[in-house]
């Protein structure tokens, strides 16, 4: 039988500029846009208290003094700075937060969480949450058999698994992680993506399984159009 782990703590990635959803987010955080009244971080916060995991690391970077203020009545959040967010890619927010990997679930802070199932914090195997898919898509799609991902593509596909920013790592996967995450951010390597580590640089070090969801569960707003297509409120900012 499979050893079965349980989610501790969670790392939320807030630390970016938003830059797909400007004029928009010249002001606010993307995490902080609100979608029909609530901003979108709250939805994900939200669904972890529901499950249970109340040590939560917030990444911040840009305009990170409202990140402060709006967490001002939450103490289970610990936010940690972001030094490098505006010149390196988000390899650079789970750097600045690796002393907290192992058992967690790590996840991005402008996803918006509909079923709070999703960040259950019982599971097995280090992996993401994924959606099948049998159309085309443009984002990462995995090849999954016998539980295990066997590759991912970058640049999509179709009848495939997509990747979708909900992960979690053992205690052992996690330190794996960490040294990953140093080696190669430490050796220069700062333009990509954390997630590359696993599923590119070092993908032979890892056996990531999946946790299937269903089209709704979630959804990652990416521009302004989806934006408004949530909310019509935002339809004037697709004209700007």
């Amino acid at each position: 039988m499979e050893e079965k782990h349980l989610v501790k703590r969670a790392i939320i990635m807030a630390a970016g500029v938003g830059s797909r959803m400007q004029p928009l987010t010249l002001k606010t955080p993307k995490p902080l846009v609100k979608v029909n009244g609530t901003a979108m971080i709250d939805t994900v916060v939200d669904a972890l208290q529901a499950n249970g995991i109340r040590e939560i690391y917030l990444v911040v970077g840009y305009l990170k003094e409202q990140f402060e203020s709006w967490s001002k009545d939450k103490p289970f959040i610990q936010l940690i700075e972001n030094p490098y967010y505006d010149s390196c890619n988000n390899i650079s927010s789970l750097y600045v937060a690796r002393e907290y990997l192992g058992d967690c679930i790590i996840l991005d802070g402008d996803q918006i969480i509909y079923n709070p199932q999703i960040l259950k914090p019982e599971f097995v195997r280090s992996g993401y949450n994924a959606i099948w898919t049998d159309s085309h898509t443009d984002e990462w799609l995995m090849e999954v058999k016998d539980g295990i991902v066997r590759s991912c593509s970058r640049t999509g596909g179709s009848n495939g698994w997509q990747l979708y920013s909900v992960s979690r790592w053992t205690m052992e996967d996690g330190m794996r992680l960490r040294k990953h995450l140093e080696m190669e951010f430490e050796a220069g390597n700062r333009d990509i993506y954390w997630d590359d580590l696993a599923m590119f640089c070092h993908f032979e070090d890892y056996q990531l399984g999946i946790y299937p969801m269903q089209k709704g569960d979630m959804i990652e707003v990416d521009s302004l159009q989806e934006l408004a297509e949530l909310d019509k409120s935002y339809e004037k900012w697709e004209e700007v």
